[in-house]
């Protein structure tokens, strides 16, 4: 039988039925294979493996999917707005670990934005209809309804980012409390003494470590902490924006800022530079997720790395093996797992 760019004589495609006979296995054997079962020798293997290359067979992904009750899809769900996903580092740098994770594999990546009510809706009447073999779940907050819905619906999920310390879902992190420390001690070893923090929004658990990684690093150096110093941001640069502008009008004396992230940091020194305050003469700033945003300020930002990218792939990695699992971790009593990456500060001139 001759084959041309995986078609048989006639112009139709090599069959199962085909590569079993040349192979001289039964078709199941050659569906096991195929499927990457262990149950089958080498030899066994290698004869359908040929037999494959040979007749140039092309498996058809869509009734193999549609058998094993599978969409060889997963979802990226936001649930923000999109003006967020796309004004944040954060956002494509995770998008560029799933990404390239998920390249290796035969799944389809969907983004699905839920950052209204009405989205909210839409996306859980599709997940309802089991359209996606799982789900990764970013920028979650406390009070978000989507982890409590994709458990009850049974859907393998990993979330970025525990909502609490008893997080009912896998999930990858940085080490938020271990960052926000080392930009603190950071700052302390540099002379500073008035040390202010914008927060993230302190609905977002890993926002809150960083404050108590804040508060930890004061309390370890024989400062006393002065919550007046803790001003709640949003992750957005307009919120670093108004927290510093409420600093500088309550704390005169301030002479470091720990901003909650990078794009935070670029509103606070705007308006550092704006009252005439000199960074890092006057004021130090530190930022967090050394973002591009934090290589091309002037001057170029200290900021604490959190591997955006590796918990991108890492989240991607345990999607698959729950997916593989097919088993619903609460219903069947296996521990979720959960994953923390390790931060670095990067030292530049802000500081």
């Amino acid at each position: 039988m001759a084959v041309n760019g995986g078609r048989s004589r006639g112009g139709r495609r090599p069959t199962l039925e085909e590569v079993a006979a040349r192979a001289g296995v039964g078709r199941g054997t050659v569906s096991r294979v195929i499927n990457g079962s262990p149950r089958v020798s080498d030899t066994t293997r290698a004869a359908v493996e040929a037999a494959v290359a040979e007749l140039g067979y092309v498996p058809n992904t869509a009734a193999r999917a549609l058998a094993a009750n599978r969409t060889d899809a997963i979802a990226l769900v936001v649930p923000e707005p999109e003006t967020r996903f796309f004004a944040e580092p954060y956002f494509s740098d995770m998008l560029r670990g799933v990404g390239a994770e998920l390249s290796e594999t035969e799944m389809q990546l969907l983004l699905i934005f839920a950052g209204s009510d009405r989205e909210r809706q839409r996306l859980a009447q599709y997940l309802a209809a089991h359209r996606v073999d799982g789900v990764l779940l970013v920028s979650v907050h406390a009070d978000d309804p989507l982890p409590d819905l994709l458990a009850e619906l049974e859907i393998p999920a990993v979330i970025s980012g525990p909502r609490s310390v008893g997080e009912t879902l896998t999930s990858v992190d940085s080490d938020n409390y271990g960052g926000a420390r080392s930009a603190v001690e950071h700052l302390l070893s540099r002379g500073r003494r008035r040390i202010a923090h914008i927060t993230g929004r302190l609905d977002v658990y890993g926002a809150q470590r960083r404050v108590d990684g804040y508060r930890a690093a004061l309390r370890d150096a024989g400062h006393e902490v002065d919550d007046l110093l803790i001003e709640p941001g949003d992750f957005t640069e307009e919120g670093g924006r108004r927290a510093m502008t409420t600093l500088l009008a309550h704390h005169r004396d301030l002479d470091a800022v720990f901003a909650g992230s990078d794009v935070m940091a670029a509103g606070a020194r705007q308006v550092l530079r704006e009252a005439g305050r000199r960074i890092p003469d006057d004021v130090a700033l530190v930022g967090y997720d050394d973002s591009a945003i934090a290589r091309h300020m002037d001057p170029p930002l200290t900021s604490v790395r959190q591997p955006i990218e590796e918990m991108g792939r890492a989240m991607i990695d345990l999607l698959l093996a729950e997916i593989a699992d097919r088993r619903p971790a609460a219903s069947q009593g296996r521990e979720r797992r959960h994953a923390v990456l390790p931060t670095e500060l990067v030292t530049r001139a802000s500081s």
